[in-house]
């Protein structure tokens, strides 16, 4: 038995892409679940939206890009607005590792950790898997301070 690889012809005849929505409809019947005119698709605990398509897992950023691209994306998608389930294909964009790493929220205080043995705030950034070190601070908000200096030199795919 051979496996079938989805391509866009096949995405086309099964869903329906909206790309200024973002969301994907089912042209066809499928399931009671998966009926014609039906949303397509769940989001699952990290906010992505997923399909099931032909009995495989897809998440739903990719298939948009296959969809309006008509192949597979070669890299990473990133959500340009951080929106994990925002599939308008104006949100999307192909980036490497390092750049979809750039584009994370600040609410986890990314590269800002305790160092135990100075008793002091650290900051540090992660550039094409080198780490450096920004130094160590007496308050949070010192290390943030150095750490957002750092994204502005070093970061060169987060939207302004």
């Amino acid at each position: 038995m051979t496996t079938q690889i989805l391509n866009q012809a096949k995405l086309k005849e099964l869903l329906d892409y909206n790309p200024d929505t973002g969301g994907f409809i089912w042209r066809v019947y499928r399931s009671r679940m998966a009926k014609a005119g039906a949303p397509a698709g769940t989001k699952n605990d990290l906010g992505y939206v997923r399909i099931i398509v032909c009995g495989k897992q897809y998440a739903a950023h990719r298939l948009a890009w296959l969809y309006t691209h008509g192949q597979w994306p070669t890299s990473e998608i990133d959500h340009i607005n951080q929106n994990k389930a925002d599939n308008r294909i104006a949100n999307l964009r192909q980036v490497t590792r390092s750049e979809n790493c750039q584009n994370k929220s600040d609410a986890t205080l990314p590269g800002i950790t305790w160092h135990k043995p100075t008793a002091k705030w650290q900051a540090r950034i992660k550039i094409n898997q080198k780490l450096i070190h920004l130094g160590v601070f007496q308050n949070v908000e010192d290390a943030k301070a150095a750490r957002k200096q750092a994204e502005q030199k070093y970061h060169t795919h987060r939207p302004t």
